[in-house]
């Protein structure tokens, strides 16, 4: 228990110090493929959030889901990797080979619905290489490029103002 505490701040004050070195990247074209980072000890209705994204125009198969803390394997018709916090060792480094993958890929959008600063998520989120992220006000403002103010609970509003940002961006 204390060494899951002292991990998670050491990784926590490494995450802090590396995102005073966050270079802003280049977000050109429009959204094509969307990751998503889903905290689901805090937010239980994830099918409800991947409907919404697809009725604002993103195809499913694009769509793929970083799911911590999932004890239920729910399908919800997408690529769905389970992150746990045994993935993260001391150094903030990722374990796992699919999360890997995940952060590897070059996503267009990158949403982080989580509204509570996990060692884990913070690693996810940050060394991910989407062109863009966006997510909550309650996380540190460092880490996403668009923050929505809403609460974790009402998906369709924050998927609304989301759309409603990138369409004035002129990326959707």
């Amino acid at each position: 228990m204390f060494l899951d505490f002292l991990k998670s701040f050491s990784v926590k004050k490494i995450i802090k110090n590396s995102l005073l070195n966050v270079k802003n990247g280049s977000f050109l074209s429009d959204i094509k493929t969307v990751g998503l980072i889903v905290d689901e000890s805090y937010f239980k209705d994830t099918a409800s959030l991947i409907n919404e994204i697809v009725l604002n125009g993103i195809k499913k198969e694009n769509i793929e889901l970083l799911l911590f803390k999932s004890k239920v394997h729910a399908d919800f018709g997408i690529r769905t990797i389970n992150l746990e916090s045994s993935h993260l060792n001391r150094k903030a480094q990722i374990t796992n080979k699919e999360v890997s993958d995940f952060i590897e890929k070059d996503f267009d959008l990158l949403i982080n619905y989580f509204d509570v600063e996990k060692a884990i998520l913070l690693v996810a989120s940050h060394q991910s290489k989407a062109k863009f992220k966006v997510g909550f006000s309650s996380v540190d403002k460092r880490l996403n490029d668009l923050i929505i103010n809403t609460n974790l609970g009402n998906c369709k509003v924050f998927v609304q103002e989301l759309f409603r940002y990138l369409k004035i961006l002129n990326k959707k």
